[in-house]
């Protein structure tokens, strides 16, 4: 059975080997099971500084830098280099962010001076990349331990238009905004190389589990988004149950919304589909990614 072997010979469990050469067949799943068993790369983020610049100074402390796809101005770091003991890193001058979660934050082409919730901010790189156009990211997540981490890099890096939040994106208690960005609590399948034994912990009512948090959390996402507003969606899952099908039902409930794709140039054409974000590690040498950017059209 190919199935048996894949999931044998690249150690996954047999019924999600099963669910993804349903989907994309067997050669390409082998090429995403190859993925999730290759060492996560270290990729960084300029902030308050050019890419150049930072390149330059990661340099001269003789780290090894190399280019990223689909996001130029990232950096992937290389060798035996501690980032904590970087001067650019003490400085606040980059953070740490694969580009998987770096295009969800091109993809929301958020307009510049917006006020800006991420109601699962934790551990906090998409707020950062927000804060770049905003004029003021509230950054909630429900895990106080979780908030007070991403407080540490947000003073790190000196992100002043960042207020972090301790709330339930389920029970949003702020007054609508221009846009919200909720990175849903999923299964991760888009980030097994990150977290190779999440694999294992990972059963099949996981997805029905997810799912139903995902719904609360996008119904309760949407009443704070002020009319003309924007809402993504975004998960590091590869599963269609809590991508497009939550999209899906969420528009099919909600008349007063509709999906619209970025601004052309936000995001590189390979990644978009049907005018959703989806990045895929098996494509694009990235972790997972799914987004989807909706407009409320009226109150």
């Amino acid at each position: 059975d190919p199935i048996d072997a894949l999931a044998l010979t690249y150690s996954h469990p047999r019924w999600l080997v099963a669910r993804w050469v349903a989907r994309w067949g067997a050669d390409e799943t082998e090429k995403l099971l190859a993925a999730n068993n290759a060492e996560a790369p270290i990729i960084v983020r300029p902030y308050g500084v050019v890419r150049e610049q930072l390149e330059a100074m990661l340099e001269s402390a003789g780290v090894h830098v190399e280019d990223v796809p689909l996001v130029r101005d990232s950096i992937r770091v290389t060798g035996s280099v501690s980032l904590a003991e970087l001067g650019a890193y003490r400085q606040g001058l980059f953070f740490v962010q694969d580009p998987g979660a770096t295009l969800v934050t091109r993809y929301a082409a958020i307009e510049p001076g917006s006020t800006v919730a991420d109601l699962c901010a934790a551990p906090g790189g998409k707020a950062l990349e927000l804060s770049r156009d905003a004029g003021t990211v509230i950054a909630a997540d429900r895990s106080f331990q979780r908030l007070t981490r991403m407080v540490v890099n947000t003073r790190r890096v000196e992100a002043r238009n960042v207020y972090a939040l301790a709330a339930d994106a389920r029970e949003p208690a702020i007054a609508p905004v221009d846009a919200v960005l909720i990175d849903v609590p999923c299964t991760g399948t888009g980030t097994f190389r990150r977290h190779p034994d999440a694999r294992w912990r990972l059963k099949v009512s996981d997805l029905a589990v997810m799912g139903a948090t995902q719904r609360s959390i996008i119904r309760a996402a949407a009443t704070v988004v002020r009319p003309g507003g924007l809402l993504i969606y975004s998960t590091c899952s590869l599963e269609p149950e809590e991508n497009d099908a939550q999209v899906e039902s969420f528009l099919a409930e909600h008349p007063d919304w509709v999906l619209e794709p970025p601004p052309d140039g936000a995001v590189p054409p390979a990644v978009l589909d049907a005018g959703r974000l989806r990045v895929l590690p098996q494509r694009h040498s990235t972790d997972g990614a799914f987004a989807a950017r909706l407009r409320r059209t009226r109150g």
